[in-house]
């Protein structure tokens, strides 16, 4: 028993995540994006073949929210498309130049809610998406991840994950296809700060 407890003594203390998935956690106010934790994957039918996927993060955007009052949220994002991550140099080059992106021209994209349906901890979150300065009506799937404070700043975090499908043609995208297909998919993760 006495080797247990010196054994256990010796042990470091396991931090705890800071985070979880409890709505209680959730205080009224407005959040900041957290542009370091905030991405969007996109994945397209390559070919028939297999999926392909890249990714582009955010700079910049609010969430206002009241736990009282969910269905009065408002989110706006502004995705940095310029800065885009995929497999190779060289097909990022391509899709920033006007077959795709063009972003010169239009080096960000958009998004700001509408409205907001909840239920428990997910959401669908109905508002206009803005690529390449085209504007659709877009609806997202949304679940709340967590919350708590972050250790390093202090702050209350929020995080949220959502999925949604666009038509890459409807937006001035449409190169390619139907080889690479239309249905392009969004995996997002965002992420903001108090």
């Amino acid at each position: 028993m006495l080797a247990a407890t010196i054994v256990a003594a010796a042990i470091p203390a396991v931090a705890q995540t800071p985070g979880a998935a409890e709505l209680s956690r959730i205080t009224a106010g407005s959040y900041q994006v957290d542009p370091a934790h905030t991405q969007v994957v996109w994945t397209v039918n390559h070919l028939g073949i297999s999926p392909l996927s890249g990714a582009f993060g955010a700079s910049g955007g609010t969430l206002n929210i009241d736990p009282a009052n969910p269905a009065t949220a408002k989110v706006n994002v502004t995705f940095n498309i310029a800065e885009m991550s995929t497999t190779t140099t060289a097909f990022a080059k391509h899709l920033s130049s006007p077959d795709f992106f063009d972003t010169a021209k239009f080096p960000t994209a958009t998004f700001t809610s509408t409205s907001v349906q909840v239920s428990g901890s997910s959401a669908r979150i109905t508002g206009n998406l803005t690529i390449k300065g085209v504007t659709k009506p877009v609806t997202l799937d949304a679940k709340f991840y967590g919350a708590g404070a972050n250790p390093m700043t202090k702050k209350t975090n929020l995080g949220f994950s959502a999925t949604a499908s666009i038509k890459r043609s409807d937006f001035g995208l449409g190169y390619g296809v139907p080889m690479v297909g239309d249905d392009l998919d969004l995996t997002i993760h965002a992420a903001f700060t108090a």
